[in-house]
């Protein structure tokens, strides 16, 4: 009896154990938050997308997923329901992608704003909750794409058959014939341009630089010589612009030349008569100077006593010749 209320108390204290872990439970995952339930009705496949799935808004949480299943207004789409907090910014132009969470491949729902050109918004559901416009991943782009891709792939395998086909090989190797026969040409040209260079040109090169050098002494010795008529031409320039300067040279030259005009004009008329008087004055004076010594010579005592009476001349009174006074 005693074993039994043992268990009895033991089976009591697990199952109040676990009623406390379940409300306790219930305590910790209880959200009282407002959300908006909104739906997305998609025909891409949702791999890795599971309930509870986190909802963000450019990165930031604002939601969970709620249920996923089928859509049965559009047959082959999946409906995903999302709760979305009541003060999560959302507009009309809010739409969802698809996104994956790094390598682990869960998925979840990602909000994005298009503001440029917002699509209109979905019709609601038969439930009447809004439906939100979704676009297809990065992933769905690439599977609507892969048809194309694979043509593309065909395609270019079918042509690279072609261009590899039994009627293509032959030609290539004509080509490539072709190109080792051309190969052999240009190097039978090159040999016998290397002995062209050799035996012909080369002596003829070899004389170029003597004549460069003679050419560049010649150039030199012409430059000099340009040189130095440049500067005797701007020398006698600059002769000539000071001979013809006012009051240069030649200016001075001419006012020289009429002074001296001027002063043969002046000597003509003024000097030369004057000199032609002093000449005559000087002529009776050395006339009279000769008679005067002529006189002292023939009556030397005159210069002591005098000349005395002047004698008489012929036909004056008391005149004797001089061989009667003798």
């Amino acid at each position: 009896m005693e074993n039994k209320s043992h268990a009895f108390a033991a089976g009591i204290f697990v199952l109040g154990l676990t009623a406390l872990l379940v409300v306790l439970a219930i305590w910790l995952t209880r959200d009282t938050g407002s959300y908006r339930s909104y739906e997305l009705s998609t025909k891409d496949t949702v791999t890795g997308l599971q309930l509870q799935a986190p909802v963000r808004f450019k990165g930031v949480p604002v939601g969970k997923v709620t249920q996923i299943g089928f859509d049965r207004q559009n047959p082959g789409n999946v409906l995903v329901r999302i709760a979305v907090q009541e003060d999560a910014p959302t507009t009309p132009g809010t739409f969802a992608t698809l996104a994956y969470q790094g390598i682990t491949g869960l998925a979840f729902i990602q909000l994005d704003e298009d503001a440029d050109d917002p699509p209109p918004p979905p019709p609601p559901g038969d439930n009447g909750i809004p439906r939100m416009p979704i676009k297809p991943s990065q992933l769905g782009k690439l599977t609507e794409s892969a048809p194309a891709i694979l043509a593309q792939v065909e395609e270019a395998g079918r042509r690279l058959n072609t261009l590899l086909g039994d009627d293509n090989q032959k030609r290539f190797s004509a080509a490539l014939d072709g190109m080792a026969a051309a190969t052999a040409s240009v190097s039978q040209l090159t040999a016998r341009i290397d002995t062209t260079m050799t035996q012909r040109v080369d002596p003829a090169l070899a004389g170029v630089p003597k004549a460069v050098s003679d050419a560049s002494a010649a150039l030199v010795s012409l430059k000099g010589a340009a040189g130095e008529i440049g500067t005797a031409a701007g020398a006698i320039t600059t002769t000539a612009q000071r001979l013809n300067a006012a009051d240069g040279p030649l200016d001075r030259l001419a006012q020289g030349t009429g002074a001296l005009s001027h002063a043969v004009d002046q000597f003509g008329s003024t000097t030369l008569p004057r000199l032609n008087r002093v000449t005559d004055d000087a002529s009776r004076t050395v006339r009279q100077l000769g008679r005067t010594v002529t006189n002292i010579n023939d009556n030397p005592q005159s210069l002591l006593f005098g000349n005395g009476p002047a004698r008489p001349g012929p036909g004056e009174q008391g005149f004797v010749a001089p061989g009667e006074a003798r």
